[in-house]
């Protein structure tokens, strides 16, 4: 693992590791229209969930839009569209 120059490891990518969603580019614009580049990184949040056919916790990188998902859903039926999907970062 190497370490970058603001300190942060390399391999730590702010992903949300079950919809795979990442930051976007984009611009600022000031009043008089002057543009700036800028990222909007995702609200990721660092959460356990505990998975009762497995029984056993495990702990994901979501975006907030992804939690809402989560209990709207549930986690289960969550992790089995992203398997089916393909967007699932982290073995589960």
């Amino acid at each position: 693992m190497s370490i970058s120059k603001n300190s942060r490891p390399k391999n730590m990518s702010r992903r949300d590791d079950i919809t795979g969603r990442k930051a976007m580019n984009g611009y600022r614009s000031s009043k008089a229209n002057n543009k700036t580049k800028h990222r909007f990184h995702l609200n990721l949040q660092k959460r356990s969930f505990y998975l009762p056919e497995e029984d056993r916790w495990v702990t994901l990188k979501v975006s907030a839009k992804t939690l809402r998902t989560i209990n709207k859903k549930g986690i289960s039926a969550v992790l089995k569209d992203a398997r089916r999907r393909g967007t699932l970062l982290k073995k589960i």
